[in-house]
């Protein structure tokens, strides 16, 4: 029986970051409108999130980010930290993705109103973080088409007519200038 379900705040940062992250194999999608240096629970301390991503590489799975603005400096210092997410994550900006949705091997889907951030994924204490809410499922009836809005952005059907194509690039773009 699929397991469809509201989610908020911390249960966000550990239902969809720490625990639904933690049984990828193959493939994690991501799309933010806003990322930043964000640091996850792993027991009783916290890691930089682009450290679990390093370690999802390490594995051999495929990670893809869509995001919105360009990372400030304190996301570019831990992701040269980790220089095999250079070929091991696939990043495209695009200054129109506003939608949020982390996919775990196509088996699981969160879309909701969360950044990939600390105050928005709940990994910040109870008073610095920002009240979110979202949907958690493993129903293929949403993980397709939460999966379809990722991949039709990723693979630029919105393109052609795009007015802002000029400021899409990929990360590698971004940090080669």
């Amino acid at each position: 029986m699929p397991d469809t379900r509201f989610i908020a705040d911390r249960e966000i940062h550990q239902e969809v970051i720490v625990e639904a992250i933690a049984t990828c194999s193959e493939f994690l999608w991501i799309a933010t409108a806003d990322i930043k240096d964000m640091h996850i629970a792993r027991g009783r301390r916290s890691i930089p999130f682009l450290q679990r991503l390093s370690e999802l590489v390490e594995e051999g799975v495929s990670i893809r980010l869509i995001h919105a603005k360009e990372p400030g400096p304190a996301f570019r210092a831990d992701y040269d930290r980790f220089p095999n997410l250079i070929d091991g994550m696939e990043m495209i900006l695009c200054p129109r993705a506003h939608f949020k949705s982390v996919i775990v091997d196509g088996r699981i889907a969160y879309t909701g109103s969360a950044n990939l951030t600390g105050a928005g994924l709940g990994a910040k204490s109870k008073d610095r973080r920002n009240f979110e809410g979202g949907i958690l499922s493993d129903d293929p009836a949403l993980v397709r088409p939460i999966m379809a809005q990722f991949d039709q952005l990723w693979i630029g059907d919105h393109c052609p007519s795009c007015q802002r194509k000029a400021h899409c690039v990929t990360y590698h773009e971004l940090i080669a200038d």
